[in-house]
Protein backbone atom coordinates (compact mmCIF):
# COMPACT_ATOMS: atom_id res chain seq x y z
CA UNK A 1 0.00 0.00 0.00
CA UNK A 2 1.14 3.45 -1.07
CA UNK A 3 0.53 6.38 1.33
CA UNK A 4 3.30 8.60 0.03
CA UNK A 5 1.04 10.26 -2.65
CA UNK A 6 -2.27 10.81 -0.94
CA UNK A 7 -4.05 14.85 -1.20
CA UNK A 8 -5.65 16.53 1.08
CA UNK A 9 -8.65 18.60 0.68
CA UNK A 10 -7.39 22.47 1.15
CA UNK A 11 -8.57 24.14 4.03
CA UNK A 12 -11.93 25.77 3.62
CA UNK A 13 -11.56 29.91 3.96
CA UNK A 14 -14.09 29.66 6.42
CA UNK A 15 -13.15 27.47 8.72
CA UNK A 16 -9.90 29.72 8.96
CA UNK A 17 -12.17 33.20 9.20
CA UNK A 18 -13.94 31.87 11.97
CA UNK A 19 -10.32 30.71 13.92
CA UNK A 20 -9.26 34.14 13.20
CA UNK A 21 -12.82 35.71 14.32
CA UNK A 22 -12.17 33.53 17.72
CA UNK A 23 -8.86 34.57 18.40
CA UNK A 24 -10.19 38.44 17.81
CA UNK A 25 -13.12 37.94 20.06
CA UNK A 26 -11.18 36.35 23.08
CA UNK A 27 -8.60 39.18 22.79
CA UNK A 28 -11.06 41.65 23.02
CA UNK A 29 -12.81 39.82 25.99
CA UNK A 30 -9.44 39.77 27.66
CA UNK A 31 -8.99 43.21 27.11
CA UNK A 32 -12.68 44.46 28.48
CA UNK A 33 -11.92 42.00 31.71
CA UNK A 34 -8.05 43.27 32.12
CA UNK A 35 -9.91 46.88 32.04
CA UNK A 36 -12.34 46.43 34.51
CA UNK A 37 -10.16 44.72 37.14
CA UNK A 38 -7.19 47.79 36.57
CA UNK A 39 -10.38 50.02 37.28
CA UNK A 40 -11.22 48.28 40.39
CA UNK A 41 -7.80 47.30 42.04
CA UNK A 42 -6.09 50.98 40.75
CA UNK A 43 -5.58 52.18 44.16
CA UNK A 44 -3.18 48.90 44.59
CA UNK A 45 -1.61 49.37 41.45
CA UNK A 46 -0.82 53.06 41.45
CA UNK A 47 0.79 52.74 44.56
CA UNK A 48 3.08 50.08 43.07
CA UNK A 49 4.11 51.68 39.78
CA UNK A 50 7.66 52.44 40.46
CA UNK A 51 8.16 48.31 41.54
CA UNK A 52 5.89 47.96 38.21
CA UNK A 53 8.75 49.95 36.00
CA UNK A 54 11.96 47.95 37.55
CA UNK A 55 10.43 45.27 36.44
CA UNK A 56 9.85 46.16 33.07
CA UNK A 57 13.70 46.32 32.85
CA UNK A 58 14.85 42.87 33.18
CA UNK A 59 11.76 41.69 30.94
CA UNK A 60 13.41 43.91 28.33
CA UNK A 61 16.51 42.17 29.17
CA UNK A 62 14.95 38.62 28.93
CA UNK A 63 13.14 39.57 25.21
CA UNK A 64 14.99 42.08 23.36
CA UNK A 65 16.99 39.80 22.37
CA UNK A 66 20.66 40.52 20.96
CA UNK A 67 20.78 41.15 17.40
CA UNK A 68 20.97 44.94 17.47
CA UNK A 69 24.11 44.74 19.80
CA UNK A 70 27.05 44.47 16.61
CA UNK A 71 29.20 41.78 16.45
CA UNK A 72 30.67 40.77 19.38
CA UNK A 73 33.54 38.69 19.56
CA UNK A 74 34.39 38.99 16.17
CA UNK A 75 38.35 39.68 15.75
CA UNK A 76 37.73 40.87 12.13
CA UNK A 77 36.24 43.60 13.85
CA UNK A 78 38.85 44.70 16.10
CA UNK A 79 41.59 47.89 14.89
CA UNK A 80 45.01 46.52 14.11
CA UNK A 81 47.12 47.26 16.89
CA UNK A 82 50.09 49.91 15.92
CA UNK A 83 53.26 49.09 17.74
Amino acid sequence: MNTTNHEHAPPSPRASGMNASLKVALLMVAVIVGFLLLREHWDHVAGKWVYLLLLVCPLMHLFHGHGGHGAHGKPDDKPASRE
